[in-house]
């Protein structure tokens, strides 16, 4: 995993979550939700990226 990919997908994955946050007219405590599941997804992407962790 090349780092100019881990760059690109943390950019795409922020703006998405951004326009969800800025446009998306849901309930705040479901965008919160959303919030955190798409960061601890991305917080093990990243483990499994770089060998820490093994799933």
């Amino acid at each position: 995993m090349s780092i100019i990919s881990i760059i690109i997908t943390l950019v795409v994955v922020g703006v998405i979550l951004w326009l969800v946050n800025a446009y998306a007219p849901i309930d705040k405590k479901i965008k919160q939700i959303i919030n955190i599941v798409v960061i601890i997804l991305l917080i093990l992407w990243l483990l499994r990226g770089f060998g820490v962790l093994n799933i």
